[in-house]
């Protein structure tokens, strides 16, 4: 009974190694197997000798056999680790360059997704109106223009202007009819009642208008700004089509604008567009012109004094701001960041690359060439990185025309700008001048105490055996600056199975 006993568990242990064995890479698979047995044998000589069966001894030798299966486990994953192309990529140039590549992917898909940056997009692809200006009455307190002057600038052929757009602004209480959100009341708003031209003189699109609609056409327009639709109508993207009640008048609801894009006096949340017939009955406003020409050379200065004279011959004074002069774009808010940040850079890091070697030797050209493109494409792809966070931090969260969202953007786009440039330069210092793998294995060498008798800081190395790189703690006048250590062939030894070339 001993025997047989003792044969079985003979069995389960080598039973055991097989198993583990299993796990092993082919390759390695027999002289592991070998390495187990000889051990076993050692170990079952130790603990149960002379055929002799012990509870407890046969319990740690199957403990043993067990522990095969750690160091199965161990090999395989270090087989597996030298076969992954992305593990031995680690630090490498390429997967900087993916990693950026990922992030400029991701921050531009934010924008895709951000309603906010999507209308910035629409506004900035809309037609060129360099020509457009806000005409105001300089002889009046108000700056208002009266309906019947707007009329005759409409009738007459003007020398200088080629098209004329009008508004007033008034408050009124708006009302929404059953079918949309219910019928309930949204208070007071400052409504604009417009000529309706204005918008497609301004080159604003709107947004959800309705080709076909079905509804009364004896009804006037409304467009609403985006704050009201998002404010008052949960941004519902179905709005166009329905009916409010603003003051006496019914409306129909044509679709959604950006809110006051180009600074207009008046702050109007919705814009009722009526015929000139309408605007004439009302009171007086402002008036939007627009060159002749396009005012694509913008003869006149940004503010101008216009006159004109009436059929007395009474001499009437008029001011011209050109309106889009009022307000930056997107791009102009960016590079404006952009350009900070680098005025702003060397008081943070120092712009120079460290290339400073103990034991100089000649860099090839194509080694340079390679060292100064992917500097170059880092920063390439850092920049439009900069450019779609910027938008995706300005225009996420609040209305895209308003000065905060430009506030946001110049700020994101400086601080961003000035990290990641100043993240690009520091990173280039650390990375071999050879391979453009990141230097790794930091280690602190010598003592702060002794930093005027010898070296004291920071030592890495290139895991392919081409380099040493040394920081000092603190400069001083003997070792101010990052110094690289060109290693040679006699130390090829000890990153055998590196996998860099």
């Amino acid at each position: 009974m001993r025997p047989s006993a003792k044969s079985a568990f003979e069995f389960l242990d080598q039973a055991l190694l097989c198993g583990a064995s299993r796990l092993v890479p082919g390759d390695m698979r027999a002289e592991w197997m070998r390495e187990w047995r000889a051990e076993l044998w050692h170990v079952r000589q130790e603990r149960a000798p002379m055929d002799q069966l012990s509870w407890q001894a046969e319990r740690e030798i199957a403990l043993f056999c067990i522990g095969a299966f750690q160091d199965a486990f161990c090999l395989g994953r270090q087989r597996w680790k030298l076969s992954m192309p992305s593990l031995t990529m680690q630090g490498s140039a390429m997967q900087c360059i993916l990693l950026l590549a990922i992030c400029l992917i991701a921050a531009y898909g934010i924008a895709l997704l951000s309603p906010g940056v999507r209308a910035e997009r629409l506004l900035s692809q809309r037609p060129q109106s360099s020509g457009l200006m806000l005409l105001l009455a300089s002889d009046d307190s108000s700056s208002v223009i009266s309906p019947a002057q707007y009329q005759a600038w409409k009738r007459q052929k003007h020398s200088s202007f080629d098209g004329f757009a009008f508004y007033r602004v008034s408050e009124e209480n708006v009302g929404s009819e059953s079918g949309m959100a219910g019928s309930r009341q949204h208070g007071k708003w400052r409504v604009a009642q417009a000529s309706a031209n204005l918008l497609s003189l301004l080159g604003l699109p709107v947004q959800f208008a309705k080709l076909d609609s079905n509804t009364d056409c004896n009804l006037p327009d409304v467009i609403l700004s985006e704050v009201i639709w998002k404010m008052e109508f949960n941004a519902n993207p179905h709005i166009a089509g329905s009916i409010v009640q603003i003051g006496k008048r019914r409306a129909r609801v044509a679709g959604v604008v950006a809110e006051d894009t180009w600074g207009l006096p008046g702050k109007a949340g919705a814009w009722i567009l009526e015929s000139d017939s309408a605007i004439a009955a009302g009171g007086a406003g402002y008036v939007v012109a627009h060159l002749s020409g396009g005012g694509g050379e913008k003869m006149w200065p940004a503010i101008s004094q216009i006159t004109e004279y009436g059929p007395d011959d009474s001499e009437h004074n008029y001011l011209g701001y050109y309106i889009d002069e009022w307000k930056p774009g997107a791009w102009g808010i960016y590079w404006f960041g952009i350009l900070l940040a680098l005025i702003s850079l060397p008081a943070i890091t120092s712009v120079s690359l460290g290339e400073y070697s103990l034991n100089p030797q000649k860099t090839s050209l194509p080694k340079k060439l390679l060292s100064w493109s992917f500097l170059s494409a880092k920063i390439v792809l850092l920049l439009p990185i900069v450019y779609f966070a910027s938008l995706d931090l300005a225009y996420l969260c609040v209305t895209h025309d308003s000065h905060l969202s430009l506030d946001i953007q110049l700020a994101s786009s400086f601080f961003i700008g000035l990290f990641g440039l100043r993240w690009a330069l520091l990173d280039h210092r650390q990375r071999c001048p050879v391979c453009l793998r990141h230097m790794e294995h930091p280690a602190q060498v010598g003592l702060a105490s002794r930093t005027f008798l010898a070296w004291n800081g920071t030592e890495m190395m290139c895991v392919g055996g081409h380099t040493l790189l040394h920081i000092p703690a603190l400069p001083t006048s003997w070792f101010d600056a990052q110094r690289w250590l060109y290693l040679d062939t006699s130390w090829e030894f000890l990153f055998v199975g590196s996998g860099v070339g």
